[in-house]
């Protein structure tokens, strides 16, 4: 497994980590994404580390909490075998208090978060969303005290505008807080948007991606082809996470491209959509989920080689989109303010 520096900082992780979303199944929305018990995420994690993937991500809110209890079952005993990283910030129960980055949220929900993996610290701990009604300073500061304090080593944010990850930074810089090195962001060939402001900023500012759904919610597994309509079992029956729309025959188009591939390859649609973003520039890690053991070694075929050029760039056509204002603008003054390619 090809390890890679978190963003700016010196902190090595594995190109694929996994994502534990699937675990736990402790509400009828995740019940859509899976119901791994503890048993069963055990042997997901030992074929993972059998791999060369140390690295599992997780939330509070993945199951009300059964996500990272089930995971910190399954490290129990190899601790230092592998990376966590997780995240808080989405409302957590009906208590005014328990949302939010404020100091008090967050307090609660890294020491809840600590218990439930049975750790006294984590590797990643990332901002779930964008809390504007707190001050990033108190933002900021609380994180700080969490990294001096030995229960975080490196923060992230995820689902932040660009707006909202350069006002974290520099409010970093300006008082001289831990500063994010990590940014927890949707991207795939069906969802590239992320290009637009955050891989520039990542590319300026030292901050890695961390990708989630890079199959853009199932839609790249090969299975939703012209006519066939959704799969019996897709996260995309869950209407309150169908993600954003993808015309489909933007989709057909990127599926004719991976089609073309995989016949040069040998290579599996999946393993053609997790590899072309490997190769995508600020990318640390993407997160690969899986129901079970068969897909868990399926997503595991995605590395150990590589696309070529030529590939890359027929994906690349395949899957482009106009871009939103003022991005479509500025790539005409690429002479002076140049696009990652």
């Amino acid at each position: 497994m090809e390890y890679r520096q978190l963003g700016g900082s010196g902190f090595m992780v594995p190109a694929l980590s996994f994502g534990t979303a699937t675990f736990g199944g402790g509400t009828d929305f995740f019940k859509a994404w899976g119901s791994t018990d503890a048993k069963g995420a055990t042997r997901l994690i030992d074929v993972c580390l059998d791999a060369g993937i140390s690295m599992f991500d997780s939330a509070d809110v993945y199951s009300k909490g059964l996500a990272e209890e089930a995971l910190g079952a399954a490290i129990k005993g190899r601790r230092n075998k592998v990376i966590i990283s997780t995240k808080a910030t989405f409302r957590f129960s009906d208590r005014p208090n328990d949302v939010g980055s404020s100091r008090a949220h967050l307090t609660q929900a890294v020491d809840a978060a600590l218990k439930r993996l049975g750790t006294d610290y984590i590797d990643l701990f990332q901002l779930h969303g964008f809390d504007a009604m707190t001050p990033q300073e108190e933002v900021l500061g609380c994180l700080d005290d969490f990294v001096r304090a030995g229960k975080i080593r490196y923060t992230g944010c995820s689902n932040f505008s660009g707006w909202h990850l350069m006002k974290s930074l520099a409010t970093s810089e300006k008082l001289g807080l831990t500063r994010h090195v990590a940014h927890q962001a949707y991207y795939s060939l069906v969802g590239r948007s992320y290009e637009w402001e955050l891989m520039p900023l990542g590319l300026d500012q030292g901050v890695g991606a961390v990708v989630w759904s890079p199959l853009g919610w199932g839609r790249l597994t090969g299975k939703i082809r012209r006519g066939t309509g959704l799969p019996a079992t897709s996260r995309l029956h869950v209407t309150a996470d169908d993600g954003p729309p993808v015309a489909e025959e933007h989709l057909f188009r990127v599926m004719d491209a991976i089609d073309e591939i995989a016949k040069e390859t040998g290579k599996s649609v999946p393993q053609i959509a997790i590899n072309w973003l490997l190769h995508r520039p600020t990318v640390s890690t993407v997160i690969i989920g899986a129901r079970n053991e068969e897909q868990l070694k399926q997503n595991l075929g995605s590395v150990g080689w590589s696309l070529t050029k030529e590939q890359m760039a027929k994906l690349n056509a395949a899957s482009a989109t106009t871009k939103a204002y003022p991005y479509w603008h500025q790539e005409g003054f690429a002479e002076r303010n140049p696009f990652p390619v």
